[in-house]
């Protein structure tokens, strides 16, 4: 990519307060990305490159005159494909869609990062419905990996991830059910958060319940806490959504983490990791202790709550295509068909129990946080597999939550989860991610954490 389209959203603010560069020439270095990498990648379903450089120029007169409306403005953005946006369709991977549409309004994210100047550059690719850990769809094909094009970036927000990394856009808004914002930021080596539940408002409501976030993929950690200032805020669609954070989630992003308490679990009790993968993790833990955190490896302190996820995530599955008639199902990926007929044999006292498991889970993870402030682990147990293929071996294909089982728990305790680069494998050269986790409402002190832990260089 250009120097200028590998430019991280901080840095892009300060470059346009200097005049060192525009917002239309940060937006032709995206799209120039795109024209050079996109046919291999396939990260994006739609790019409006009139309306980016429309919605650019507006931020450079902005920039020019001391309007702008903050560090967003200017800020060539993507957004996946299944949040909804104004004059665009809202595909969600599948054929049952119409693009025809009409598309009225924004989904809350997009319309906070709309209100706040970012030039929308287009929209990326999804699983179908984002039903699973890896990004490719019948009506669009297979997303791949920009650090290896045979292999997958992950999902379900594998376009974004996948956007960010190759320089084709600053960061991107995805959407998180189980990991689908985390595991590809692990597989690309970018950043992806997933807040605490119901901090960036949702509309329309989506089908899987309070599993559902949304999340920054961006470069740095810096920048998630800049995106989560700006869409993570209430709006009047959705009757659950937090209201605004007092502040700013960058206000002490630089304090360090000296004294914190972490909890390390290598695999929460239940993981097997690849070695490889193992060994950064431990080296990242090592980093953060170095940093001053008093680091303690822990106890397991739940089991694997796969049946209770995986009870919620076909009930959502059923739900989704609860409205579609029988023959437009046959246009329907038929593992997606598998998991919807589970979802309807599902009895309401076994989705309750499912809730219940969540419940627990909280409690026992509230009680953790009354001794550590954060929970660390791997993002994934391995690195990016093979395009095409829905887990790394056949077996784990079949159930796409048996290849991730660190990041689906927090989606049912509603917590906020941070993966961030911990680097790369001797044997391929491949990204692994280090998982954050900290109590609901604390936000601002996983971002800390993982800017520390991305800074540590510069500390030392």
């Amino acid at each position: 990519m250009s120097d200028l389209a590998g430019l991280t959203a901080a840095e892009l603010a300060e470059a346009y307060a200097r005049r060192d560069t525009s917002p239309v020439e940060a937006t032709r270095a995206a799209l120039a990305a795109i024209e050079e990498r996109d046919a291999e990648l396939n990260a994006f379903v739609l790019v409006d490159a009139d309306a980016a450089l429309q919605s650019a120029a507006e931020s450079e007169a902005r920039w020019s005159t001391g309007t702008q409306r903050g560090p967003a403005d200017g800020v060539p953005t993507s957004v996946k494909d299944l949040e909804r946006t104004r004059g665009w369709p809202t595909l969600r991977g599948t054929w049952l869609a119409d693009a025809a549409g009409p598309w009225p309004e924004d989904s809350p994210s997009v319309a906070r990062l709309r209100e706040a100047g970012a030039v929308l550059i287009g929209k990326t690719t999804t699983p179908e419905f984002g039903w699973k850990g890896v990004t490719d769809s019948d009506r669009f094909g297979i997303t791949r990996n920009p650090l290896d094009p045979a292999l997958t970036p992950g999902g379900s927000s594998g376009g974004s991830a996948a956007a960010v990394a190759a320089g084709m856009g600053t960061w991107s808004v995805g959407t998180d059910g189980g990991g689908s914002v985390r595991v590809p930021a692990s597989f690309t080596g970018t950043v992806g958060f997933k807040p605490t539940g119901d901090l960036i408002a949702t509309y329309p409501p989506g089908s899987n319940g309070h599993l559902s976030h949304r999340g920054p993929i961006t470069r740095t950690v810096l920048d998630a806490a800049i995106m989560l200032d700006v869409i993570g805020r209430p709006d009047p669609r959705d009757w659950a959504a937090l209201p605004a954070t007092s502040g700013s989630f960058t206000d002490d992003i630089e304090a360090g983490i000296k004294g914190l308490t972490i909890g390390y679990s290598p695999d929460l009790g239940y993981g097997t990791n690849d070695p490889e993968v193992a060994s950064l993790v431990a080296n990242a833990i090592d980093a953060l202790a170095d940093l001053g955190a008093h680091v303690t490896e822990i106890e397991p302190i739940f089991d694997d709550p796969v049946e209770a996820f995986q009870t919620l995530w076909c009930a959502g599955v059923a739900r989704t295509l609860n409205p579609y008639a029988p023959d437009d199902l046959t246009r329907v990926d038929p593992a997606l068909l598998e998991y919807a007929e589970k979802g309807r044999a599902i009895t309401a006292v076994e989705y309750l129990d499912a809730l219940a498991v969540c419940a627990d889970l909280g409690l026992r993870m509230a009680r953790f946080h009354n001794t550590y402030d954060l929970l660390a682990t791997p993002t994934v147990p391995c690195v990016a597999f093979a395009a095409g293929q829905n887990g790394p071996t056949p077996e784990q294909s079949q159930v796409w939550a048996s290849w991730t089982p660190y990041t689906y728990p927090f989606n049912m305790t509603r917590q906020p989860a941070l993966s961030v680069p911990c680097g790369r494998t001797r044997s391929a050269g491949l990204p692994a991610g280090l998982q954050l986790v900290g109590p609901r409402h604390q936000d601002a002190r996983v971002l800390r954490a993982g800017r520390a832990y991305e800074t540590r260089g510069q500390q030392a």
